[in-house]
């Protein structure tokens, strides 16, 4: 159940589910949101991607997304304003939408975080390798996905308060040294626009919308403070105030990264795409080299810290699914003594880990492994998005509490979301992103199929 309010009298409590309650601030709130966007890999990984799609047009796509996505933290934080529960967007649509469409938002908001997390692994394989490649060394990239795997799967499984503050500390360093570097070098071109991005000189409305598709990639999880549920001091208050920070703050950052990095790397022997580590040449480039080492080296704890961040969300969001009966029971019991969903941290960590190890074991990069993984994500977030502002218009309108305003926002929210879902599907995009729908489908066909034998179980 999830605990709700009225407009003329509102209440903190909800059900506890055995996780511990209100021991989290509104700082390490909005560092559960913060750590699984992992701000600071966007201009490190994801622009470069995305830079290859629409080149000059990469500020347009971040700035087209993050409007996207603040209409959707806006229908979020409304939910998150009247509830407070450790099943996230779930518990929203289980609330609001029928048994089987609350179904589907549960197991593609799961299918989600876990590959973010295959995603995030891949990336700190690819930041592993720039300091191991250095020296010379080789080390197994099953080993070093093990080690990310499992000191995120420990950290988890240990106490939620340690988690938020690790993930607050290495993430806002990471970010700070990344905002500097960008920073100096806006200075040092002086205050002009680059007419390329201004133009979008060579870019198509095609080539943005491709780029669009994978920018959102850089938010997915800016919700995931809602699945802290309880966990948080006054969540109905400090839950939604970090869903709606993290978007906007992240959109920011991004857009302003975005158009640094692209600046700075006019004239330079490697193309932004091309660079293994784009804020290395940044910040030589800057006159500030050792800050490049140090971002590095933040980045590569960023993916651990997203990694974590994933496994606490996946964990909490398979914790409500198994008191709802779409899990075993089993993953609905907390750890006596730590208060965290010990056996669900456990399997979100090895269901991470597993992709992970097989495909960098048959030869795949880390950046193969975070682009690849990140779009199979994307399909997922975009479902539970989209289900959680249908859920709103017709938990509204159930309470006899639908504005125009409200009617509005939901249909812009879901309009936007499925504008996104439907770009990553047409037109076919290359191999092997022309094969992530189907992989994504047999998936919710698979979870609906056992849904669909629990449901005539408990019937018998």
């Amino acid at each position: 159940m999830v605990a709700t309010v009225s407009d003329d009298q509102k209440t903190e409590t909800s059900p506890s589910y055995g996780l511990r309650q209100h021991v989290l601030s509104p700082l390490e709130t909005l560092a559960q949101s913060v750590s699984l966007i992992a701000p600071s890999t966007t201009p490190t990984l994801t622009v470069p991607l995305v830079f290859a799609l629409c080149g000059a047009g990469t500020g347009l796509a971040y700035l087209i997304a993050t409007v996207a996505v603040v209409l959707v933290a806006l229908c979020v934080a409304s939910f998150a304003r009247e509830s407070a529960s450790p099943g996230s967007l779930y518990s929203y649509a289980h609330s609001s939408l029928s048994p089987a469409w609350s179904a589907v938002t549960a197991w593609a908001l799961f299918f989600a975080y876990v590959t973010t997390a295959s995603s995030v692994i891949g990336g700190f394989l690819n930041y592993a390798y720039v300091f191991l490649d250095e020296y010379h060394l080789h080390v197994s990239p099953v080993l070093l996905s093990l080690v990310a795997a499992g000191g995120a799967m420990w950290v988890a499984y240990r106490d939620i308060k340690v988690s938020a503050e690790l993930m607050l500390w290495i993430e806002g360093v990471s970010v700070c040294l990344v905002a500097f570097v960008t920073g100096i070098t806006l200075w040092k071109h002086g205050l002009h626009f680059d007419v390329s991005q201004v133009r979008l000189k060579g870019v198509s409305a095609q080539q943005v919308r491709m780029g669009v598709m994978l920018a959102i990639f850089s938010f997915v999880g800016f919700e995931s403070a809602t699945t802290l549920g309880s966990e948080a001091r006054e969540p109905l208050k400090t839950i939604p105030r970090a869903v709606i920070q993290s978007a906007l703050l992240a959109g920011v950052f991004f857009i302003v990264c975005t158009y640094g990095e692209i600046l700075g790397f006019h004239g330079s022997p490697t193309t932004l795409d091309a660079s293994a580590a784009p804020f290395h040449y940044l910040s030589a480039q800057a006159g500030v080299r050792i800050v490049g080492t140090v971002i590095d080296v933040g980045v590569l704890i960023s993916m651990f810290a997203a990694t974590l961040a994933c496994v606490i969300a996946a964990s909490r969001v398979l914790l409500l699914m198994a008191h709802h009966g779409l899990a075993h029971s089993r993953f609905g019991v907390t750890h006596a003594r730590n208060e965290t969903p010990g056996l669900a941290s456990i399997l979100t960590a090895v269901l991470a880990f597993l992709p992970v190890a097989v495909i960098a074991h048959r030869g795949a990069s880390g950046a193969d492994i975070y682009g690849w993984m990140g779009t199979l994500a994307v399909f997922g977030f975009l479902t539970a998005y989209t289900m959680a502002a249908i859920a709103l218009a017709v938990h509204l309108r159930r309470e006899q509490r639908l504005t125009l305003a409200k009617g509005l926002l939901a249909a812009a929210a879901t309009l936007a979301m499925v504008a996104a879902l439907v770009g990553n599907i047409f037109p076919v995009p290359p191999a092997p992103y022309r094969y992530f729908p189907y992989i994504y489908g047999v998936y919710l066909v698979l979870a609906m199929g056992w849904y669909g034998l629990s449901r005539q179980r408990d019937r018998a």
